[in-house]
């Protein structure tokens, strides 16, 4: 009886890396992923999930396409992006740190008060403020769309958002986002 020569590691390894490269390349090949947000809230508290999803995206090497729509539009207004506040009344998900009751909520200065806490715990965690946000998400490749049917509406023009961002109906930001994840927030 002839025994078989023992392989060494290093060839070993070698054998099983042309398999896998074998079974690899039988595969078909994986489309690149792509992601397609719809911001809809235009307060501070919502501003952040969005550029946070988009930003995590466009780290990932994922396409990213970020369709703005009805308030969301503020987050791309230059007016208005970097003045975004904390809505109080009626806004039953305050953390129990920064917890007004609605009844409360109605006082004066109480929604400045709540839109001062929130700027100073986001400041904290060494997040931008919005409208360094959106920069950084485009300098990073993530495309920015304006709803046309929301801007028509606030008589809102391509020059009222920030450079960089276009305008697009909706059908057309269903055709851009097809085959792709949808978030809406």
């Amino acid at each position: 009886m002839v025994k078989a020569p023992l392989k060494t590691k290093a060839a070993v390894k070698q054998t099983a890396k042309a398999a896998i490269k074998k079974v690899a390349a039988s595969l078909p090949a994986k489309a690149p992923r792509k992601l397609s947000i719809i911001a809809s809230k235009g307060s501070l508290d919502m501003a952040y999930p969005p550029l946070i999803l988009a930003n995590a995206a466009r780290m990932s090497g994922i396409e990213t396409h970020v369709f703005f729509t009805f308030w969301g539009l503020d987050m791309i207004n230059k007016k208005k992006m970097n003045k975004l506040n904390v809505s109080v009344v009626g806004n039953p998900s305050m953390h129990p740190w920064f917890h007004i009751p609605t009844l409360l909520g109605a006082i004066p200065g109480m929604s400045a008060a709540a839109t001062w806490m929130m700027r100073r715990e986001i400041a904290k965690l060494d997040f931008p403020p919005v409208g360094e946000f959106i920069e950084l998400l485009l300098d990073a490749g993530a495309h920015l769309y304006g709803c046309k049917m929301s801007m028509d509406m606030m008589k809102l023009t391509t020059a009222d958002l920030v450079d960089g961002a276009e305008v697009l109906g909706a059908m057309e930001f269903m055709d851009l986002s097809e085959g792709g994840q949808i978030i809406f927030v």
